[in-house]
């Protein structure tokens, strides 16, 4: 079971759980709500392609996820597209990553979800191992 909390006072708003702390707001350190969304779509979108990295026994590169989206102007406003960029240092098999990112894709939980209501997009960028 996941659980998260939530606590609203009039100098701050934090959102917590055993392990962290995260400041939602508009000052340095904190983050918006859809800061907060990209960034789940992020980690989840890694977690699975290092997963299935794993699964296929591939050696795990460094991956840098960078997530853009905007939000539609009419209410409600949600995301009218996203678009994750995915940059890989590292010698790897550029195809089999390439197939592990469209199946992270289809299987990451979040992206599925924000697919819903948004039009995802991905690109993979590899730069070769130094």
């Amino acid at each position: 079971m996941e659980k998260i909390k939530t606590i609203y006072t009039p100098e701050k708003y934090t959102l917590e759980n055993e392990r962290a702390v995260v400041g939602i707001g508009p000052n340095e350190g904190e983050f918006f709500p859809y800061d907060l969304l990209l960034g789940a779509l992020s980690s989840c979108f890694y977690y699975t392609l290092y997963e299935i990295l794993e699964k296929r026994k591939v050696a795990i590169p460094t991956v840098e996820v960078i997530v853009t989206g905007e939000k539609r102007t009419e209410v409600p406003t949600t995301l009218k597209w996203v678009h994750l960029e995915v940059i890989v240092t590292g010698d790897i098999d550029e195809k089999q990553f390439l197939r592990s990112v469209d199946l992270a894709a289809k299987y990451c939980s979040i992206h599925e979800t924000i697919s819903k209501v948004a039009k995802m997009t991905h690109e993979v960028k590899f730069n070769p191992g130094t």
